[in-house]
Order: structure tokens, then C-alpha cells, then sequence
């Protein structure tokens, strides 16, 4: 099959590897630091990675010197939204849960491509086609097929179960807006000075919501074992994510992006399936192969939405 838009196609293709990450983030690295106050885990992930990226990227500073005010802007928007909130709402969900109700977590998490489609049309004047809602709408119902088969999700048991809903709900609307404010960051800067900005708002902010909420840097309470999956977070799932993300996200529409991002829910159900022994059914297995049908369509054909 000839690719209509090789560059578009790649981009999509680092977005899903990225989304990948992330899962495997969420479901193998982030439950680990359970034992850590979640604005603490939150300054760590960002603040860690931001200074390692000085050895390679302190040329930053004089790029984000030059920067427009509507540049600076989308930063702090991006690194509030999708750095800061987004983060320390999905956190403190999968802890609320002890990592048992993922996958409706997850879910709740993905509807953030309703936020980014309508923001995409509203902030950067984007259009789908109808090939790209269909495609859409493929890979949405795939994604609940994955999560809930033909059940319709159950009521939250307890208040504890329904604050992490909403607060999954919370991460949504951060990341998905994040995703369209990117595009608008990424004209400002190039994919790896984004990214360095971001990292390093997002650690300010995160320090301040530390100190503002007293929850306390208790460092003699990160183990060993903590210091290393920090790290590894760090290096792989982390910023290194982020940069494939950005990356990707120069080369496709904001709505394409959103899209392809489905995969992170893909990816978590079947690491639940190989780390925690979770089996799927016949209706989550047809859901799987719509959702990835459906992303694949999308990079392979380096659909844009209207040209």
C-alpha cells in the first residue's frame, strides 16, 4: 500500500509508540511510587528529567528567550493543563483505586479526543472529514468494546471509586486540551525545545502546588527502588515519550493526534492481561481489533482531516 503522506504516516506512528509508553508507564513504572504524596510524584517525573536534559538541551534557554508572548502563553497553558493537572489527577485516580479499576480509569481518561476535536476546531480552525469521523467513531467504540465488552459501566461502589472517576474525567479534559495547545506551542518552538519548556514549567508549578498544599518533598521516604523506576521513567516513559510525541505532533493534525493517542488504552489492557493475569473476552478482543484497525488506518493513510 502506497503512503499518501510518508511524513504524516511517521508522525502518527511515533504518536501510538508514544501512547504505548504511557501505558506502560501507568500500569508497570507509576504504581510502584504508591508509597509517595502525589504532588511529590508529580515534581519528581517532571523535575528529574528537566535537569538531565540540560547535558544536551541548555541551548534551550537562549530559543525560549526569543519566544513570542502568544508562545509563552501556550507553555504555560500546555504545561498547566497537560503537565501539571493532567498528571496529578490521573495519579491520584489509579492510587485512589490501588490500580484494581484500571481499565475504567483508562476509559474515562480516552474521551479526552471530544475535547481535543472540539478545541482543535475552535482554536486552530481544523476540519474532519467524514472518513476521519468515521475512523473516529471505529476507534471509540473499539476502545469501550476493550474496556467494558457489551456491559454498560457499572456505578461507582463507594466515593472513593467515583472521585477517581471524576478525577479520571479531569485528566481527560487537561490532556485533551493539551494535545490541541501543543500544536499551538509547536509553532512557536521546535518539538525538543517544547519539550525542555515544558518539562521545566511544569516542574515550577509542581514545586509550588507542593509547597502551597503542605504535602511535604520527603525525600528520606524514596527508596532505592523508587529512585530507579524515577529514572527509568525518566529516561524512557517520561520525557522520552514526550519527545517522540512532539515530534509525531509536528507532522499531523492535532485531531489525528488525539486519535492515535487510543493506543494507550490498547496497550494497558493488554498489560493487565501479561503482568496481572487479566483475561480478555470475546467482545474486549473485537474491540481491540477495531481500535487498532482504526489507528492503523489513520497512519498508514496520513489522514489530516479536510486538506
Amino acid at each position: 500500500m502506497s503512503l499518501k503522506n510518508p511524513a504524516a504516516s511517521l508522525g502518527a506512528a511515533l504518536i501510538c509508540l508514544a501512547a504505548a509508553l504511557w501505558a506502560i508507564d501507568g500500569v508497570v513504572l507509576t504504581p510502584r511510587l504508591g508509597n509517595l504524596p502525589v504532588p511529590f510524584v508529580v515534581l519528581l517525573l517532571h523535575a528529574i528529567p528537566f535537569v538531565l536534559m540540560h547535558g544536551f538541551l541548555w541551548r534551550s534557554y537562549r530559543r525560549l528567550r526569543r519566544m513570542p508572548p502568544r508562545g509563552w502563553l501556550a507553555l504555560a497553558l500546555v504545561s498547566t493543563t497537560g503537565g501539571l493537572l493532567g498528571t496529578l489527577a490521573i495519579v491520584k485516580a489509579l492510587f485512589l483505586v490501588e490500580f484494581n479499576q484500571l481499565s475504567v480509569v483508562v476509559l474515562l481518561q480516552k474521551l479526552q479526543p471530544v475535547v481535543a476535536l472540539a478545541l482543535a476546531a475552535l482554536l486552530l480552525g481544523e476540519r474532519v472529514s467524514a472518513r476521519f469521523l468515521g475512523a473516529a467513531v471505529a476507534a471509540l467504540g473499539g476502545a469501550y468494546l476493550l474496556t467494558f465488552g457489551l456491559s454498560t459501566p457499572a456505578a461507582a461502589p463507594d466515593a472513593i471509586a467515583l472521585r477517581a472517576a471524576l478525577l479520571a474525567l479531569v485528566a481527560a479534559v487537561a490532556f485533551g486540551a493539551a494535545t490541541v495547545l501543543s500544536k499551538m506551542l509547536l509553532g512557536s518552538l521546535g518539538f525538543a525545545d517544547a519539550t525542555f519548556g515544558r518539562y521545566g514549567m511544569t516542574s515550577i508549578l509542581a514545586l509550588a502546588t507542593v509547597l502551597l498544599t503542605g504535602t511535604g518533598a520527603p525525600l528520606a521516604a524514596v527508596t532505592p527502588a523508587n529512585w530507579a523506576i524515577i529514572l527509568l521513567i525518566a529516561l524512557t516513559t517520561g520525557s522520552g515519550a514526550l519527545f517522540l510525541y512532539y515530534y509525531g505532533l509536528t507532522r499531523v493534525r492535532a485531531s489525528v493526534a488525539t486519535m492515535c493517542e487510543l493506543f494507550l488504552p490498547l496497550t494497558a489492557v493488554l498489560l493487565d492481561y501479561l503482568v496481572n493475569g487479566s483475561v480478555l473476552g470475546p467482545w474486549q478482543w473485537l474491540g481491540a481489533a477495531l481500535l487498532v484497525s482504526a489507528v492503523l488506518w489513520i497512519s498508514l493513510q496520513g489522514v489530516e482531516g479536510e486538506r
